[in-house]
């Protein structure tokens, strides 16, 4: 008599169970394996601070096919985080990137970063009316080597006002040009966002901006460009897809923050704007609006092309760069 053939054995069964079990383990698993992007994120007391704030607040940041680790680093500390690879994105200004280039350095401009949001800074009571009458007096901005001051010298050269020659300028950080300023010693300062407008809230009084400057004097319609996404040539090349997603995400954070100014005001903490200090926060969301772009196209190049033209002329540059500053892909506006 032939026996009944057993359906399952208890091990089989227990096998099948646990490779069940494990399914969701293993998917979990596979999504959790996404390629991390390593991204800069500017120290609180930059315009830049925010950006990481308004990408949490984008639907589609959910779904991204790669994670975003954010670094935090102030300007020199970027730079060399960019270029020893332990960040993959950064962000990089006309004028500087192209003195990099001279010495060969492959690091290429591919997304929108920030505008031009360097301001002229004097007391509510002095008598200055506009930048010329700076002429012969002491002012303060950051280091020579700094996107602030490079931006500022090639715009002010457009109205024929040299800071190098027919000002006395006194280089230093953001806070002790404004400790200069407040005791003083110094009839003005350019500084950035939102430093500026925490003066402004103290009761001091913007005489310029250096992107106006630049807008009006340079006849070009593209926004005063200050610094876009940078990295270098082979990750671009290797991950385009990704630097491409990624170059959106910074156009619609951007634009999300240009449709809705108030949230500069609620993430005030992110940028360093103290709780105490309700006069500044309440005009960040009057003033910081147009710092941010959404668009990467040839009228951003345009810019960036006058930027090193002009930077040549001066000196700042002794010869344009051989290589093209930025990818040439349009993004368009988000």
């Amino acid at each position: 008599m032939t026996r009944p053939t057993r359906s399952l054995s208890r091990r089989t069964v227990l096998l099948g169970a646990s490779a069940v079990c494990a399914a969701p383990w293993l998917s979990h698993a596979a999504s959790a394996a996404k390629p991390v992007i390593n991204v800069t994120l500017p120290t609180p007391g930059s315009a830049g601070s925010i950006w990481r704030a308004a990408v949490s607040l984008l639907p589609q940041a959910a779904s991204l096919p790669f994670d975003i680790n954010w670094i935090v680093a102030d300007p020199g500390q970027m730079q060399v985080q960019l270029a020893a690879g332990a960040l993959d994105v950064g962000v990089f200004g006309a004028v500087g990137l192209a003195t990099l280039a001279e010495k060969r350095s492959d690091i290429v401009l591919f997304g929108p970063g920030l505008n031009n949001h360097g301001r002229i800074i004097v007391r509510a009571d002095s008598p200055y009316s506009k930048p010329s009458d700076l002429v012969g007096k002491k002012i303060a901005t950051q280091p020579r080597t700094t996107e602030t001051y490079q931006a500022a010298r090639v715009a002010l050269s457009m109205i024929e006002i040299d800071i190098n020659k027919d000002v006395e300028v006194i280089f230093g950080p953001p806070t002790a040009n404004l400790a200069l300023f407040d005791r003083g010693d110094v009839e003005a300062v350019i500084v950035v966002e939102p430093t500026a407008t925490r003066a402004v809230g103290n009761g001091a009084r913007e005489l310029a901006r250096i992107g106006d400057i630049w807008k009006q004097s340079s006849g070009l319609q593209g926004d005063p460009f200050l610094v876009g996404l940078a990295a270098k040539q082979p990750w671009l090349e290797a991950n385009r897809e990704h630097a491409t997603a990624l170059a959106r995400l910074f156009a619609d954070a951007n634009a999300a923050l240009r449709r809705d100014p108030k949230l500069f005001v609620k993430y005030a903490g992110e940028m360093g704007v103290r709780p105490n200090e309700t006069a500044a926060t309440e005009l960040l969301s009057t003033r910081l609006a147009d710092v941010y772009p959404s668009a990467w196209n040839a009228g951003v190049w345009a810019v960036i092309d006058r930027q090193i033209e002009v930077a040549v002329r001066l000196g700042i540059l002794g010869t344009a760069p051989k290589r093209r500053l930025y990818d040439g892909i349009t993004l368009g506006s988000a």
